[in-house]
């Protein structure tokens, strides 16, 4: 990548990083699966808004996925919505209502999915980011940071993930970033994604994806089906307007023929079949609602049980006593 438009901008110095690293004996605690959607979308994002303003600029994030004990995993992203300070136009600050709603939405969607973090783009963490952190940390106690750095020149992925740990310096306590180790985890989607991604990102050649191929067959024979049937209509339109178009009865006949061949959607028997089919499948989602309306009742049931069987085992402790 050109490293000569305005990547001093999100270069941070070294000093500036170097104070908000704890030191390298602090051990991580946690273990990070990765999906690419993730790195995808920051990816996009940061080049849209690159070629919208023309410059590079840092762009910001929240981080979506799972979390079972001290093992996490990112699944996904989407943009946060940022303010700059009224006092000082050069700091920008996270809309937290913009994001808690954000986040409410998107669990309508994805139940299982909670915010873990959040991402933005540059090499190392500044000062800047230990604040913005800090006010992440009221929406989750302890989420991750993801930096990607578009500039990076190592042949790794360019993709750094952090945990804030709270440390002693000189008699003061602050948060520090530690450096977390991740693995890539990816699903069949996803690989079909990443496949056709790589194929076509800054290459010159005529190399495609499967997925690609197959887009490109199917379109080929749309846009052929497409313009034989426009030469039988013009055919028919001519002969009936009466043009310079000799009649053909063997060619009407065919025509006919073809026509024939198609599904008669006025036909009784094809209603019948139609809602039949659409019965069906209207009672499949009834059915599914139904199932999750149980599950959940079957789960109040179950914290229920529990906890009327804690309250009746403490009011027995308290009577023997």
């Amino acid at each position: 990548m050109d490293t000569s438009d305005g990547y001093s901008n999100e270069k941070p110095s070294t000093s500036s990083s170097s104070s908000v690293m704890a030191p390298v004996t602090s051990a991580p605690s946690i273990s990070i699966a990765l999906h690419p959607l993730v790195i995808i979308n920051i990816s996009e994002h940061w080049t849209r808004i690159r070629a919208q303003t023309g410059k590079p600029s840092k762009v910001y994030g929240a981080l979506l996925g799972k979390q079972k004990g001290r093992s996490i995993e990112l699944c996904t992203s989407f943009e946060m919505k940022m303010n700059l300070n009224p006092n000082d136009s050069s700091i920008e600050e996270i809309d937290l209502d913009f994001l808690n709603t954000s986040i409410s939405q998107f669990k309508q969607v994805f139940s299982d999915f909670d915010f873990l973090g959040w991402y933005t783009t540059g090499s190392a963490p500044t000062e800047s980011e230990i604040e913005l952190h800090k006010k992440i940390c009221s929406i989750n106690e302890s989420p991750v940071l993801l930096k990607l750095d578009p500039f990076g020149k190592h042949t790794d992925l360019p993709v750094t993930i952090y945990e804030s740990v709270i440390d002693i310096i000189n008699g003061d306590v602050k948060m520090l970033f530690i450096e977390l180790e991740y693995n890539l985890a990816t699903e069949e989607a996803e690989r079909i994604g990443v496949d056709h991604i790589c194929q076509h990102s800054h290459s010159n050649t005529l190399v495609q994806s499967a997925v690609a191929d197959h887009l490109n067959a199917q379109y080929s024979a749309i846009s052929l089906l497409n313009n034989r049937i426009r030469v039988i209509y013009e055919y028919v339109k001519a002969v009936k307007e009466k043009k310079d178009v000799k009649k053909n009865n063997e060619i009407l006949n065919e025509i006919q023929s073809l026509c024939n061949r198609l599904p008669v959607m006025n036909s009784p028997n094809f209603y019948k079949e139609f809602y039949t089919l659409y019965n069906d499948v209207t009672w499949i989602s009834y059915l599914a609602v139904i199932m999750q309306g149980s599950n959940t009742l079957n789960q109040y049931l179950n914290k229920f049980l529990v906890m009327y069987d804690k309250a009746i085992t403490k009011r027995g402790r308290s009577i023997l006593i």
